[in-house]
């Protein structure tokens, strides 16, 4: 199994954010399969004693075609979205991608329909600085 080339960044972000990464990966098991989201993390709120938990799958979108990243990542979101369910798990999936794909690409309105639709959260993350930027949910 291939790491994305900013997995380790996205972790390092997580962390300075206050997360706690649980799992590396999030092993999923269904009818005997299993699929893998790059990272698990739990934060614990002063509220709460089992805090908020949620899982990432980090994506850089380098490839030639960013509609061709964007399938691929809006295949494995909603594959891992429904067994998540399916599971009752309390985690909250987030797709991680780069800031300046934030900016650039998904400012446009394919992308923006298919966040839109999908009820896709993104984390966007600082790809230099290795920090959260934003959470959108």
């Amino acid at each position: 199994m291939a790491k994305d080339i900013y997995h380790n960044t996205v972790r390092t972000a997580l962390e300075n954010d206050g997360w706690t990464i649980t799992n590396d990966p999030l092993t999923l098991k269904i009818g005997g399969r299993s699929a893998y989201i790059d990272l698990g993390a739990q934060k614990l709120l002063a509220a709460e004693k089992e805090g908020q938990q949620i899982a990432v799958e980090v994506k850089s979108f380098i490839g030639p075609s960013p509609v061709h990243d964007l399938e691929q990542a809006l295949g494995q979101y909603i594959m891992y979205s429904q067994v998540l369910e399916r599971q009752n798990s309390a985690r909250l999936l987030y797709l991680a991608i780069p800031e300046s794909v934030f900016l650039d690409f998904f400012s446009e309105e394919l992308p923006q329909l298919m966040v839109e639709i999908n009820h896709l959260k993104l984390l966007i993350f600082d790809a230099n600085t290795a920090e959260v930027r934003r959470w959108i949910t």
